[in-house]
């Protein structure tokens, strides 16, 4: 039920902001900003050595008020460590099927990255929830969206990057199920932050 949960979470509020962050302190103002404007859904990314611990740290101060995952989990252990510490759903730039049998194992979401078809399948088959469009949201924009559901209109696509303010509506208009928001809802002061949050929430919501 909490991998239902969250997913439905997921493809409801349909933004999600990617943070790299190395301490505790700048990950709470970004989420302070982030819930200010409307924004709860966070995947704190494997790219820093802590990002367990700041998962862990987030988790206990914010309770349900956010929805915490994983990004950048390459292999199985990092997804365990993820979870343990507690993710609600792990990311990845690639495909792994020992990292999709772990996920599977725990219930808990996986949103490999995959740029073709064959990928898209293939993760599909292993028990992918959803589809990181990575590398390429960013080089194709909204109209991949389209692209991928038109011979499959059954898989939930997570987009990853190419989402502005001045398209984010397109996005929402061609399909996409959540957009992985990185800059915009990262960079600058709390303020900053919650007032590029309120314009995507805005944006979202007139399109939806």
């Amino acid at each position: 039920m909490e991998k239902l949960t969250t997913l439905n979470r997921i493809h409801a509020e349909k933004i999600m902001a990617v943070v790299r962050v190395e301490t505790f302190e700048r990950g709470s103002e970004i989420v302070e900003g982030c819930l200010a404007g409307g924004v709860s859904i966070l995947e704190i990314s494997y790219t820093n050595a802590n990002a367990g611990e700041i998962i862990q740290q987030l988790s206990q101060a914010y309770g349900d008020k956010v929805l915490l995952g994983a990004g950048t989990v390459l292999d199985a252990p990092t997804a365990r460590d993820a979870i343990l510490r507690g993710a609600k759903f792990v990311i990845a730039p690639t495909f792994s099927a020992e990292v999709a049998r772990l996920c599977n194992r725990y219930q808990i979401p996986y949103m490999p990255g995959c740029t073709t078809m064959t990928e898209l399948i293939e993760a599909l088959e292993a028990g992918a929830d959803m589809v990181k469009a990575f590398p390429i949201s960013n080089y194709y924009g909204p109209s991949l969206v389209k692209t991928i559901k038109t011979p499959l209109p059954y898989v939930s696509i997570l987009s990853s990057g190419g989402v502005t303010l001045e398209n984010v509506d397109e996005w929402v208009e061609n399909g996409v199920d959540c957009m992985g928001v990185g800059s915009l809802l990262t960079k600058g002061s709390k303020e900053t932050i919650a007032a590029n949050a309120k314009a995507l929430r805005t944006a979202v919501e007139k399109a939806k």
